[in-house]
């Protein structure tokens, strides 16, 4: 069977930049986290014949442990970061503290190099979330530079590694999704993508119900019910356990993603990363016409204290969050 004719190339990553008149240091981070991209994409397709599966021994700063995978795409995208003219400082999921590159002004960026790598050994979609930031104009980069809100982000975007490799970005307005080819070249696939305002879908890890709030406990419980409860309709579940598999999802075709609180850590207001992970899919998600909340407080307002300050999740179809609120769950 002869390959279907292909279609008129897309505009490439740097072009859409251009049209959304994004400035050189936006610009030129996010297609310097584009090509640590294509690098990452490479090194998981070849993993298990390099020999670089599995765990690295070692735990990382979340004091979660670290498969190898994490090690690599971490330095990945620090490479690359590092040699970006404008990018003046980071800070990775993976490093106990942010690095500064010796430059003033230009950006900051934020990363999660290797989202839901404990599935990688089973070859199930996982990801990189970044986000960007400015930099202060005069001075190296301190603490509080990285601590800012959500709605401060100057572009913030992810890829995703499955049957295809995806890049969804945001810079100043809307949502695109770029498709890489076979010449390693991110073609514009998706314009626009929009979450629908109203979902039968949720996203959650249902293994640890017991331990939720009595608010959450409640609405799954609604949503369980199905066309006999108080939702009157069916709600499918889906859960990957990769924050970018389930966000591209609802990005697609819509839902919401939930990350509660959980009372086996009761001090711990959530197991995901506000800087690395709950600010760029929130942004995301709102651009794309969605909501995205701590369960209650909307997540780009909420004010960072710590580096790797953690907080519980809720994204995706407006109503759905509402109603997830509604219920006072986090």
């Amino acid at each position: 069977m002869t390959a279907p004719h292909p279609t008129p190339a897309q505009p490439a990553l740097a072009a859409y930049l251009k049209s959304q008149n994004a400035s050189a240091e936006v610009a030129a981070a996010v297609e310097a986290i584009a090509q640590a991209c294509v690098e990452i994409r490479r090194v998981i397709a070849l993993g298990p014949l390099d020999g670089i599966m599995g765990v690295a021994g070692a735990v990382n700063v979340q004091q979660e442990e670290q498969k190898k995978l994490d090690v690599i795409t971490n330095d990945i995208v620090s490479d690359r970061l590092s040699a970006c003219e404008h990018v003046a400082g980071f800070a990775s999921e993976e490093l106990p503290t942010f690095d500064v590159t010796g430059r003033v002004g230009g950006v900051l960026v934020t990363f999660d190099p290797l989202d839901g790598s404990s599935n990688i050994d089973v070859n199930v979609s996982v990801g990189t979330i970044f986000s960007v930031l400015p930099a202060p104009p005069n001075a190296p980069p301190a603490l509080e530079d990285f601590l800012r809100p959500g709605r401060e982000q100057l572009a913030a975007g992810y890829a995703i590694y499955g049957p295809q490799t995806n890049l969804v970005v945001t810079v100043t307005s809307g949502v695109v999704s770029f498709t890489l080819d076979g010449d390693d070249v991110w073609r514009l696939t998706g314009e626009q993508l929009s979450v629908p305002a109203k979902t039968s879908e949720f996203a959650i890890n249902m293994s640890n119900q017991r331990h939720w709030a009595p608010g959450m406990v409640s609405y799954i419980a609604d949503c369980l019910a199905g066309a006999e409860g108080p939702r009157a309709r069916n709600f499918n579940m889906r859960w990957t356990a990769s924050m970018v598999a389930d966000v591209h999802r609802i990005l697609t075709r819509g839902g919401v993603f939930l990350y509660p609180w959980d009372k086996r850590e009761p001090d711990r207001p959530g197991k995901l990363r506000l800087l690395y992970e709950g600010n760029p899919m929130a942004l995301l998600t709102e651009r794309a016409g969605g909501k995205a909340t701590d369960g209650t407080t909307r997540m780009l307002d909420i004010q960072p204290t710590k580096l790797h300050q953690r907080v519980p999740v809720v994204l995706g179809s407006a109503s759905e969050v509402d109603t997830v609120a509604e219920h006072g769950a986090r």
